[in-house]
């Protein structure tokens, strides 16, 4: 994403007494408790929930455009870490008609954007279990003081869902937070005419009775909030001229500013393969769309979505984060600057490669900047709180520490770290400290001092 200010959050202020936190060693012989809320990020405390890990979502919609009715259900496959009494779920607005926990009907209350689920019987330890939630109304559209806006948004002639940092629980419940991938089947059915895209692969295309069901599967493990809905006027370009499948949707009012975006898709692609190894899932591709959001971007799994017809550096940016934020994770949301930061030197190791400057001469550029300018205000990967996770220094100074890096280490390190760190963590999720610790081991050096200096060093270095 390209520094868009966060939503607001509806945030629990402390666990509830009884639940086991996130972390706690359990043992067979532990009776059963109440799920945590809360993994305790270090930014969103109550963020995500804790006792069991989410491996499948099946989610399937129906959506009416003239009431904005949206009616839901949500098969979740999950495993628990801890006998449970109960789990909560994150879930934002709309009305629960129902739910189950192994097909047995499940006790429901809800606080705030918990929604706990009480089985009628108590979960086994590291066991599978099936949650089904039923629900419908209008989901709603999060908006903080400066405008900017997650969750579901209304287009002219449709709507869109995204979700960073957690607005995707605002259209369906779940586990929002980064640690807790998973794959996902999402079936969404609309009116004739209007087209629904999501992440992942087409499935199926039916239409029958005047709506049209689009199915679309995502089998590499992805965070919920990169988990998006398209819907509206959109032609779908399924193929491209790269190495890896693509599909990219642009809205019918796009069409002739977005031209040459399946072909830069194509050509981002395999540039990135190229320079951070294979491309992590199975297909790429984007989607154009035409309201409500102007300047924006995001990095939705498989399909970043951008408002209006990207420039070339702004696709680069959304497509390198699908190897660096996308497929390799932030474990907590403290750890945003190995998501931006990253991207955001791929656009100068684009411009360098390109014909641009080159990414020394990028970063004098913002080296040059006044001790008082906001790129200064704070440590890359110490964040002072939630509001700050997507300001200047997790962008600019974090691509400022990959250049001192590879200043440091020379080329040939600096790529292999970069490669490394894609393919051995890929589809997974990772700490500052898991990425230090292999810089080390690559290149053979003692990079502390660097890493204090433009890591975790307040001030300008």
């Amino acid at each position: 994403m390209r520094r868009v200010p966060l939503a607001p959050l509806t945030l629990l202020l402390a666990l509830c007494a009884g639940c086991a936190p996130a972390g706690t060693t359990v043992r067979a012989t532990d009776p059963a408790v109440a799920g945590a809320k809360g993994v305790g990020d270090p930014l969103f405390p109550t963020m995500g929930n804790g006792g069991y890990d989410v491996r499948h979502y099946g989610i399937t919609l129906s959506w009416e455009p003239k009431s904005n009715a949206l009616t839901g259900t949500a098969e979740i496959d999950a495993r628990t870490d801890r006998a449970l009494s109960s789990f909560s779920l994150d879930f934002h607005g709309m009305d629960v008609t129902g739910a189950t926990v192994d097909g047995t009907p499940a006790a429901v209350s809800r606080r705030g954007d918990e929604l706990r689920l009480t089985p009628g019987r108590p979960l086994a330890a590291d066991a599978p279990f099936t949650a089904v939630v039923s629900y419908r109304g209008t989901p709603l559209t999060i908006t903080d003081s400066d405008g900017a806006k997650e969750g579901w948004l209304l287009s002219p002639d449709g709507a869109v869902a995204l979700g960073e940092p957690n607005g995707s629980m605002a259209w369906f419940p779940g586990n929002h937070h980064p640690s807790d991938k998973a794959a996902y089947d999402l079936s969404v059915s609309v009116p004739e005419g209007l087209t629904a895209v999501s992440n992942g692969e087409l499935g199926k295309q039916e239409t029958s009775g005047g709506r049209t069901v689009f199915a679309w599967r995502t089998a590499e493990p992805m965070a919920s909030y990169l988990a998006t809905v398209a819907i509206g006027r959109f032609r779908l370009d399924r193929g491209g001229a790269g190495k890896v499948p693509q599909t990219v949707a642009v809205h019918t009012a796009q069409a002739a500013h977005a031209a040459k975006v399946p072909a830069r898709v194509a050509a981002v692609t395999d540039w990135g393969a190229r320079l951070f190894g294979p491309f992590p899932f199975s297909s790429t591709g984007a989607v154009v769309g035409s309201g409500p959001l102007t300047k924006y971007a995001l990095e939705t799994q498989t399909r970043p979505f951008f408002n209006h017809a990207p420039d070339e550096l702004l696709l680069v940016h959304e497509i390198t984060h699908q190897w660096f934020g996308d497929s390799v994770t932030p474990r907590t949301w403290q750890d945003m600057w190995l998501n931006e930061g990253f991207a955001t030197y791929g656009e100068w190791l684009w411009e360098e490669q390109h014909g641009g400057p080159s990414t020394a001469r990028s970063f004098d550029e913002y080296y040059a900047l006044d001790r008082h300018d906001e790129i200064w205000s704070f440590p890359p990967a110490n964040p002072p709180s939630a509001a700050h996770i997507s300001d200047d220094p997790v962008y600019y100074r974090g691509a400022m520490a990959l250049q001192r890096l590879r200043e440091t280490i020379g080329d040939t390190a600096f790529f292999t770290v970069l490669r490394t760190w894609a393919t051995e963590h890929r589809h997974g999720n990772v700490r500052t400290t898991d990425f230090t610790a292999l810089c080390e081991k690559v290149s053979g050096k003692d990079l502390r001092a660097l890493f204090d200096t433009w890591l975790y060093r307040p001030g300008k270095p």
